[in-house]
């Protein structure tokens, strides 16, 4: 299987993407990783409705590309040992506002995740925090040290659990937002 780069002409301006021909069933439209748009078709398929199909869905395209772009880079995920003093830290830094409340200080886990931050283990008394966490900015690392502490207290994400991350961190779902736009990559 080779990739093509083609080109089309659209309303909304031209837009370069890359043809494969292989054995599939639709017509499928992605954005890589790298931003170019790629389209893989049947054999079937010519390559000028393959164009058609680009061209009619130039919004979808032009918009995913505009989205990826403005996002931050991956963020590459230090190794463990990397990772653990920066992490201890951050849970250092937010139990003091969960002790008062009856929480015992957890035991740290750290880990490469691929889809999520952290992940409380509130039977067993343990906070797992990605590595990747290590990446960031000091107040986003606090942000997942403080939910995960949070679910001692509430272990799911019912009203109590955001009542209780309001008043101990207000303005916590903005970091949620900033965290949100980072995509993570496996260390290497």
């Amino acid at each position: 299987m080779t990739e093509e780069l083609r080109r089309v002409e659209t309303p909304l301006g031209p837009i370069e993407y890359y043809l494969t021909v292989k054995p599939v069933k639709n017509i499928n439209l992605r954005i890589r990783s790298d931003g170019a748009a790629a389209v893989s078709v049947p054999r079937q398929v010519s390559r000028t409705a393959a164009d058609s199909f680009v061209r009619d869905h130039a919004d979808w395209v032009l918009a995913h590309q505009s989205r990826r772009a403005a996002a931050p880079p991956p963020l590459a995920a230090p190794d463990k040992r990397a990772a653990l003093p920066v992490l201890t830290a951050a849970l250092e830094r937010m139990y003091p506002l969960v002790a008062p409340l009856g929480v015992k200080k957890p035991v740290l886990k750290v880990r490469f995740m691929t889809s999520r931050w952290g992940s409380c283990h509130w039977a067993k008394g343990v906070v797992t925090l990605n590595t990747a966490l290590a990446a960031v900015e000091e107040g986003l690392r606090d942000y997942v040290a403080l939910h995960e502490l949070v679910h001692f207290l509430h272990p799911n994400h019912g009203p109590g659990f955001y009542a209780t991350m309001d008043s101990l961190m207000p303005g916590w779902q903005e970091r949620r937002r900033t965290l949100k736009a980072h995509t993570l990559t496996r260390p290497s």
